[in-house]
């Protein structure tokens, strides 16, 4: 197996990684009270020490009442907070890596947590978890400028702090996807309708307030989904022209890197060609992409959570379509979450000393 490709420079608006591999954004619940600890700056550090060119954090929320459902899920809001994430980005340097922050808000997720919930009302276009489904109030005007001022916020902090870019997270059924999807967004107001780059005018105005704070020159990257926690075969754009549409106008709102998640990253996203979610994006919009999705690994992410272990896989597949450029970047989630050095060993051949993912790697900051 020839890695080349993977140990390529890529560079873009002053972000010069060493290679094509980024640590994908996993929630890791060990940062109590939504402070990250010195164990937290840790556990990046060992993957930045492993090589991995760009380090995408775990979600964090912003500065709304109930942008997280996880009291230990870290928070990028507040001075002991942020004083946290200075020592992650601090350790992640010194260690010769970059890093983003993933800048979350769930919406209309309830609580995960026994015995807790949000100090406030839940977030949502339009007061509904999933189609048909109930759940809060929806957003009034102040709630939806207040949001986009959240983000903002945010992404100024971690400029501040020294990360060398910002991920908004608008994929899986999260807040900013929720209004994307026509199945949890039934505004008739300027952030809804029935056309999809119409929904798509929250996730814009985020980006275009995100680009005002942080400057012309700090990328901005957005994950974005076709599918969602609440239903893993919606496709919000069934046609790579709906996708154009959908797309277009967030590149055109600052997005520098669209972060693009499926669930199997060798599945083509229309018929007609093998090209995968990251490929079209980037045909469509022009823009460099991230692949992402069961990288290295026989078995997905979503049977993980239910104990599904997965053996190494073979990452022919990946090189061939990273060697054509249908993409430009791939992030590995599982892979590097079991073993901070699964990159050193594909760059040094050490195909054997590759792990299987168990269960118990989300159990511990390993």
């Amino acid at each position: 197996m020839v890695t080349d490709v993977l140990f390529r420079p890529f560079k873009l608006n002053g972000l010069n990684l060493p290679n094509r591999v980024v640590m994908a954004p996993m929630t890791r619940s060990f940062s109590p009270g939504g402070i990250p600890t010195e164990d937290v700056a840790r556990y990046y550090r060992r993957r930045a020490e492993g090589a991995v060119g760009f380090i995408i954090s775990e979600g964090t929320g912003v500065d709304r009442p109930a942008s997280l459902n996880d009291p230990d899920v870290p928070r990028f809001h507040g001075e002991k907070e942020l004083a946290g994430w200075r020592r992650v980005v601090d350790e992640v340097h010194a260690a010769g890596g970059l890093m983003a922050p993933q800048l979350w808000h769930v919406g209309a997720v309830r609580t995960r947590a026994q015995n807790w919930s949000p100090p406030g009302a839940y977030d949502s276009p339009s007061g509904l978890s999933r189609p048909e489904k109930k759940f809060g109030e929806p957003m009034s005007e102040e709630d939806i400028t207040d949001a986009i001022r959240a983000f903002a916020d945010a992404a100024l902090a971690a400029k501040r702090l020294g990360f060398d870019a910002v991920e908004l997270h608008g994929a899986h059924g999260y807040l900013i996807d929720q209004f994307f999807w026509d199945g949890t967004n039934r505004r008739e107001d300027a952030y809804g309708g029935k056309d999809l780059p119409g929904r798509a005018r929250f996730a814009a105005d985020i980006v275009h307030a995100v680009r005002k704070s942080v400057g012309a020159d700090f990328p901005i990257l957005l994950r974005i989904s076709q599918w969602k926690q609440q239903d893993y075969e919606v496709k919000l754009a069934d046609t790579p022209r709906a996708l154009e549409a959908w797309l277009k106008p967030l590149v055109d709102a600052g997005v520098d890197i669209l972060h693009c998640s499926q669930r199997r990253f060798w599945e083509p996203e229309f018929g007609g060609s093998d090209l995968n979610f990251a490929g079209w994006a980037k045909k469509v919009t022009g823009v460099p992409t991230i692949s992402v999705g069961s990288v290295g690994l026989t078995g997905e992410f979503i049977a993980a959570y239910g104990g599904e272990s997965s053996r190494p896989a073979s990452l022919d597949e990946l090189i061939r379509r990273l060697d054509r450029e249908e993409f430009d970047l791939v992030a590995v989630g599982r892979a590097l979450l079991q073993d901070p050095q699964w990159l050193l060993k594909i760059r040094d051949g050490r195909t054997e000393e590759l792990m299987a993912f168990e269960r118990t790697a989300f159990a511990a900051l390993s």
